[in-house]
C-alpha cells in the first residue's frame, strides 16, 4: 500500500486559504440571514410601551391576513384624492396627531415587508372641542364620533377600480416618497397587483351596504359585514340594516357577565374582545393574544374621564333623585336590569339592528376558534336591546343604540317632539343639552352628515323613560347625569 505524500508548505498554505476562504463565507452568509431575517421578520409588531400608545396605534394582528403594504397605503391618498371628500384620510374623520406616521386605530406589522392593518383605538378614540375656536381633544375609549369607516371602505375599492392602480404608477409614487432596497423593490413589485385584487375583493363583499342607508360618522353595521367576510355568506338575499353607533370601552370588569352588544347577545367580555377583533381584520391564524390580553387587562380598569365643564350643584342635587327613581334601576352598576335585555316591545326603539343578529349567526359564531381553548360559545339571539350602564354618558351622544337622538336633553322629549333630522360629525360640545352640537351643516368646507330619522335603521322613537317630567325636572335630570 502506497503512503500518502507529504504536503509541502506550498500545498499546506493553499489548503489554509481555501479554510479561510470558506470560512468568510460561511459568515458572510449568516450575517447575510441575519440581516434578512431583521429585514424582512415575518412577524415584527411595532410596540408602545405606554399602554394609550398601544392601543391606539399597536398591533392585535390584522395585518398579516388584512393589512395593506405600508406604501401603498401611504401613497394612495396622494395618487387619488379625487376620490375624498377632503383633505386627506383626516376628512374620513380619522385622527391625525401631531407628530405621528399613521392615524389613530392604524398599526405597523412587518410581515416581510411593513403592513398597516386597523386596531381596537380606530372604533373606540375620539375627539371633543370645547368650541369651534378650540383644538380637538383625543379621547381613549369613547365612541369614535367622526369616524366615517363606510367610506374609508368605499375610498378604498374605488382606488382599486380605478385604472391607474398599476403597479408601475404605485411603484412611481413610492419611489417619489421613499428608496426602496432591490429586495423591497421586488417584493412591492409583486405585493400592488396581489393588494389591487385584495381591495377589490373586499369590495364585492362588502357592496351590499351600497343598498342600505349610509353610516354616516360613528356609526357601523357590525355583523352583516361579519356575515360577508369572516363566513363567505353571499348578502343577495339579506336586506337587513344593523347600523348602530360605536359603543364606549372603557370600565369593563364590572361589565363581565352583563349582555353585551347592543342587542346582548354575549356575555362574555373575553368573546366579545375577541369579536371585535375580527371586526378590524383579525382572522383565528393572526390574532396576537398577548398584546390583544394586554388592551383587555387595561381596559378592565380604565375609567371614562368626569365632565370638564362647569356643573350647577343645586340643579344636580334636584336631578339625583329623579335619576334614582327613573333610570338607574336599568342602567346603575348592581342594579337589578342593567346589563340584562328589555324586549323590543316594551323598549320599542327601532329593530332592525335586532333584527339584522340571526339565529343562524350565532349558531356560526359559535363555531369560531374551534380548536382552541378560546373557542366562542356564549353567543345567544335574542328579543330586544340591552340596558347599559351611563358611565361616561356625556362622551356618548348621539344616543339609542342607532345614533338617533342628538343629546340627552332630546332623548327626554317624546318621541315626537325628538329631532326628526340633524347633523353628526361635527365635535364641538353642547355643555347645556349634552351632546354634540348637531345643527352645523358644514365648517371650514367640510360637510357634516345629514340624519334623516324617517330612513329605515334611522328610527328615533321607543325608550320613552323619563319624557312625562315637567321641563325643570328634565333639565336637572339631565344636569345630575353629568356627572355618571
Amino acid at each position: 500500500m502506497k503512503e500518502s505524500e507529504p504536503q509541502t508548505p506550498v500545498e499546506n498554505a493553499e489548503r489554509r486559504r481555501v479554510k479561510i476562504v470558506l470560512l468568510i463565507i460561511l459568515v458572510v452568509l449568516i450575517v447575510l440571514a441575519a440581516f434578512l431575517y431583521w429585514k424582512f421578520n415575518p412577524n415584527r409588531p411595532v410596540d408602545y410601551a405606554e399602554i394609550q400608545e398601544h392601543f391606539k396605534y399597536g398591533s392585535i394582528g390584522s395585518e398579516p391576513a388584512n393589512g395593506i403594504p405600508y406604501w401603498i397605503f401611504k401613497v394612495l391618498p396622494e395618487m387619488f384624492p379625487e376620490k375624498l371628500p377632503g383633505q386627506g384620510l383626516a376628512s374620513l374623520g380619522l385622527i391625525q396627531e401631531p407628530g405621528r406616521d399613521l392615524p389613530v386605530g392604524f398599526s405597523k406589522r412587518r410581515v416581510i415587508v411593513d403592513r398597516v392593518g386597523l386596531n381596537c383605538g380606530v372604533c373606540h378614540t375620539g375627539t371633543v372641542r370645547d368650541a369651534p375656536n378650540s383644538q380637538p381633544r383625543v379621547i381613549v375609549g369613547m365612541p369614535a364620533n367622526r369616524l366615517e369607516l363606510e367610506n374609508y371602505i368605499r375610498f378604498l375599492s374605488a382606488c382599486a377600480l380605478d385604472p391607474r392602480f398599476t403597479t408601475d404608477n404605485v411603484m412611481t409614487a413610492i419611489e417619489a416618497r421613499t428608496r426602496l432596497g432591490p429586495i423591497e423593490r421586488f417584493i412591492y413589485r409583486a405585493a400592488v397587483p396581489l393588494t389591487r385584487e385584495a381591495l377589490i375583493e373586499q369590495g364585492n363583499r362588502l357592496a351590499f351596504i351600497n343598498s342600505r342607508p349610509d353610516w354616516g360618522p360613528g356609526r357601523v353595521d357590525t355583523f352583516n359585514p361579519y356575515k360577508a367576510l369572516q363566513f363567505h355568506w353571499s348578502m343577495e338575499h339579506d336586506d337587513s340594516i344593523g347600523t348602530s353607533d360605536y359603543p364606549s370601552v372603557w370600565n369593563q370588569q364590572p361589565r363581565e357577565g352583563m349582555q353585551l352588544h347592543w342587542d346582548g347577545n354575549n356575555t362574555s367580555v373575553d368573546e366579545r374582545n375577541k369579536s371585535a377583533a375580527l371586526g378590524a381584520g383579525v382572522t383565528p391564524a393572526t390574532i396576537d393574544l398577548d398584546r390583544l390580553k394586554r388592551i383587555e387587562d387595561w381596559l378592565l380598569a380604565f375609567k371614562a374621564p368626569a365632565y370638564p365643564y362647569s356643573i350647577d350643584a343645586g340643579l344636580a342635587a334636584k336631578g339625583e333623585p329623579i335619576y334614582k327613581q327613573n333610570c338607574a334601576s336599568c342602567h346603575d352598576f348592581g342594579a337589578p336590569l342593567v346589563g340584562r335585555v328589555t324586549p323590543i316591545d316594551q323598549i320599542a326603539t327601532d329593530a332592525h339592528r335586532l333584527d339584522s343578529y340571526t339565529y343562524t349567526l350565532a349558531v356560526n359564531q359559535n363555531m369560531m376558534y374551534a380548536g382552541y381553548p378560546w373557542r366562542f360559545s356564549h353567543f345567544r339571539k335574542t328579543d330586544g336591546y340591552a340596558n347599559m350602564p351611563l358611565d361616561g354618558i356625556w362622551l356618548r351622544a348621539p344616543y339609542l343604540h342607532n345614533g338617533s337622538v342628538p343629546t340627552l336633553r332630546d332623548l327626554v322629549e317624546p318621541p315626537d317632539k325628538r329631532p326628526k333630522d340633524f347633523y353628526r360629525g361635527y365635535d364641538v360640545f353642547d355643555q347645556k343639552n349634552v351632546g354634540f352640537v348637531s345643527n352645523v351643516a358644514n365648517e371650514g368646507g367640510k360637510q357634516f352628515f345629514h340624519y334623516d330619522t324617517t330612513l329605515p335603521g334611522n328610527n328615533s322613537g321607543g325608550h320613552v323613560y323619563g319624557t312625562n317630567l315637567s321641563a325643570e325636572e328634565k333639565d336637572a335630570l339631565v344636569e345630575y347625569m353629568k356627572k355618571l
